[in-house]
């Protein structure tokens, strides 16, 4: 048994510092990637949000389409770059939280639920009729440790903190 300790100790000794450098690089790449290319698209496509405006919560809905399009567009490209170098991760992370959970509400939440079960079934990627709110909701999963715990050590977030505690 002592042996296997000292192997489990040698492993994590290893992996819990290479952790501190590549977890969260890992969620920032794919978080940075999938806003990014969201905002790309709205940048380069027509503003739809009149046809689900009323589906968005308070105060969302009363914000003019036009607005709410143009900061929803670029609230997703310059979140992917912060979010893709680590530079103000935290506030990045959150924001786009809020995006997700006012997409949800507007774009992926089904019209009409009468219970949990028929609630879960839109729990999906694909729209059946029930809604699909899976991505949207895995992203707010990955986005919560970056508001938590920040960019990790490969991040500009980190080499501003390290600069600004030295003085």
């Amino acid at each position: 048994m002592e042996k296997l300790t000292a192997v489990w100790n040698r492993i994590t000794g290893i992996l819990d510092p290479t952790g501190d450098w590549v977890a969260l690089l890992v969620i920032r790449l794919l978080m940075a990637y999938e806003f990014g290319r969201a905002g790309f698209m709205k940048l380069n496509g027509n503003n739809w949000f009149g046809n689900v405006k009323e589906n968005f919560p308070f105060p969302f809905n009363v914000v003019p389409v036009d607005i709410s399009w143009f900061l929803a567009t670029w609230f997703e490209i310059l979140g992917a770059f912060g979010i893709l170098f680590g530079l103000f991760t935290r506030f990045w992370a959150f924001s786009l939280i809020v995006l997700s959970i006012v997409a949800i509400f507007g774009v992926h939440w089904p019209d009409e639920w009468s219970s949990l079960a028929e609630l879960w079934k839109g729990y999906a990627i694909t729209d059946k009729g029930f809604g699909n709110y899976r991505v949207p909701l895995l992203f707010i999963a990955m986005l919560i440790p970056l508001v938590f715990i920040g960019a990790g050590k490969l991040s500009v977030d980190h080499f501003l903190n390290r600069q600004l505690n030295k003085r």
